[in-house]
């Protein structure tokens, strides 16, 4: 048996919540939308990951899911722009990331994050 995806499920009370976050700061597409799911994504091959934590790295929380950007400083701007508060970060750590961590609309912590 091989694994071919892994998909992170998000409890959401409007699924269309999701769109100022997923897709207009983070530039996900929607890849299907059937009214009570709406799965975001992109059509960059991605590794299959699952990572198992007790703690999210310096003492910080464990995020609910980590996002790996091309530049993370450019998703910082965008998160500052859309005036989302960042609960971590932006810190260059030295297993050789940086990141920083913010909410999404549903409440989720997520460690957006880039390897340098």
């Amino acid at each position: 048996m091989k694994v071919k995806r892994i998909v992170s499920n998000v409890a959401a009370s409007g699924v269309d919540k999701a769109n100022a976050f997923y897709q207009e700061i983070l530039g996900l597409k929607v890849l299907m939308d059937l009214g009570w799911i709406r799965t975001y994504g992109s059509s960059s091959k991605m590794t299959i990951q699952v990572s198992v934590m007790s703690e999210g790295g310096p003492g910080t929380a464990v995020p609910d899911m980590s996002i790996e950007v091309d530049d993370v400083e450019e998703a910082l701007i965008r998160v500052r722009k859309a005036g989302i508060a960042i609960e971590y970060g932006p810190a260059t750590e030295p297993w050789g990331v940086r990141r920083f961590f913010v909410r999404d609309p549903f409440g989720k912590l997520i460690n957006i994050l880039q390897h340098e």
